[in-house]
């Protein structure tokens, strides 16, 4: 393990860049086109942060992250950088590694409560306009004011559906209600459920301090969540990581500027954040990153241009590495021209220029002093990484799973009673009890309705008797006729 406040090494130009772990809580930004060397800079930064003792949170988008659990040199091109830069003491190990996945199949499964993300992460979760995400703010707050927990997919199912049953009730206490949104709040509930989402809401839900972790040897413990199939939902990848996000703001404690970050979350496909985000929760972000630094959490966005992310939010990231952006096109251009920018120039450096030329491996460097100041833009060779590269197979994943000290306690699903079955025990309640009150009603009406009866039967009787008696008559006055008076003659 390195020394608690060593620099982290990141890359080498003419000389040693290296973020400060007292700099390194004021976030960071990692941006380049497709096959750049985005993901190793990423793996070189989580490997560094957890020598420093600091754990790490980040997504494994493309499913290869899963080696930084075993010591590296099994690429080729890894071992030539380590000769080019000339690293004789360069060791290659591996990491403390604690495996995630929504789905419980490639790691711990990862859960929260629907109370815990929300009405407004959810109104984004649901693509819900400004009136249906009121209607559904309404929802959690007469849930919260009757006690009624909201924890997995049937509690808010069975909350939005008691709510539109009795939307007279609450109409003085809440406002309206249209049956329009809580219609469409349905049905979009039913749709966030055939894409799988429903796995992510119930318990145990995630505790956050199972992320905040060393190991016996004093390494930060790196996160890894299973993001490759998430991904095909890309909405529920990015609303859970800013639910994430926004739970370390609230849970953890201020500690203002420490030595060293208390965890550091990488935040790949940045750019999924803002797309087709309400400016309210545009807002909510910007303010989460802009205090979530005083609670020791550094925040590095992973993205391919900057221009993928608000200004509100390009201005707090300090630290910066930028591989190479292609330009092809007016828009390529203006994202180089973007990204340069965004840089204190180096009067040695044409910065636009050389984002086009930059080759795999290289990028553009800029970090912060230690007056917090951004250091002038410098092309170097980011550092290789110390751990394999190469995936690891599906049983070594699995041995690793079985082994961390979390096996078994979140693959324990939890339903304890809450808004389904409450509601679930009121309506039958109320079904019983309407049963039990009409049993009486007939009861207390049986005599009336015997004596009826009884006149009935008497009625239809006699009239059987007069009808029969009616037809002896004729007959026999008919037959009398065809025969009596035949006899008489």
């Amino acid at each position: 393990m390195a020394d608690s406040l060593s620099p982290i090494l990141i890359a080498k130009s003419e000389h040693d860049i290296a973020i400060l772990p007292a700099m390194a809580n004021r976030h960071g930004l990692i941006t380049g086109a497709t096959g750049t060397g985005k993901t190793v800079t990423l793996r070189v930064l989580a490997e560094n942060f957890s020598r420093l003792g600091v754990p790490v949170f980040m997504a494994d988008i493309k499913g290869d992250l899963s080696g930084l659990c075993r010591p590296g040199g099994d690429n080729p091109k890894v071992v030539e950088r380590i000769k080019h830069l000339g690293l004789e003491d360069f060791s290659l190990q591996g990491c403390p590694v604690t495996f995630w996945d929504v789905e419980g199949v490639q790691g711990h499964p990862v859960r929260t409560t629907v109370s815990e993300m929300g009405p407004l992460l959810l109104s984004r979760l649901l693509n819900l306009n400004e009136t249906q995400a009121g209607v559904l703010t309404l929802v959690f707050k007469i849930a919260d004011d009757n006690g009624l927990l909201l924890l997995d997919m049937k509690d808010l199912r069975s909350m939005v559906q008691y709510v539109g049953d009795h939307a007279a009730e609450f109409r003085t206490g809440y406002g309206n209600i249209s049956a329009a949104s809580i219609g469409a709040i349905q049905r979009n509930l039913l749709a966030l459920e055939q894409q799988g989402a429903d796995r992510l809401f119930g318990e145990p839900a995630l505790n956050l301090a199972d992320l905040i972790q060393t190991d016996m040897s004093g390494q930060g413990v790196i996160n890894i969540l299973a993001a490759d199939r998430l991904m095909s939902s890309p909405k529920v990848y990015a609303t859970l990581l800013l639910w994430l996000l926004s739970e370390l703001f609230e849970e953890l404690p201020e500690i203002g500027d420490p030595p060293k970050p208390t965890l550091v979350f990488f935040f790949d496909e940045a750019h999924l954040l803002f797309e087709d985000a309400p400016k309210s929760l545009v807002d909510k972000i910007e303010q989460v990153v802009r205090l979530i630094r005083s609670k020791g959490v550094g925040v590095y966005f992973v993205t391919q241009s900057p221009l993928d992310l608000p200004d509100t939010v390009l201005g707090q990231l300090g630290n910066r590495v930028q591989h190479a952006l292609r330009a092809f096109t007016p828009k390529d251009q203006k994202a180089v021209r973007a990204a340069a920018e965004t840089f204190r120039p180096n009067p040695k450096l044409d910065t636009v220029r050389v984002i086009t030329e930059l080759g795999v491996g290289e990028a553009l460097v800029s970090v912060l002093d230690a007056k917090g100041s951004p250091t002038v833009v410098e092309r170097a060779l980011i550092m290789p990484p110390h751990s394999q590269l190469k995936p690891l197979l599906p049983e070594e994943r699995a041995q690793v799973i079985r082994q961390s000290i979390l096996s078994g306690h979140y693959e324990r699903l939890v339903d304890r009673e809450s808004a389904y079955e409450i509601l679930k025990a009121k309506t039958e309640a109320l079904a019983a009890a309407a049963a039990e009150e009409e049993s009486r009603r007939r009861q207390a009406s049986a005599p009336r309705d015997q004596t009826a009866d009884l006149v009935l039967a008497m009625g239809k009787s006699a009239a059987r008797s007069a009808a029969s008696q009616l037809g002896r008559s004729l007959m026999r006055g008919i037959l009398g006729t065809l025969f009596g008076g035949a006899r008489r003659r």
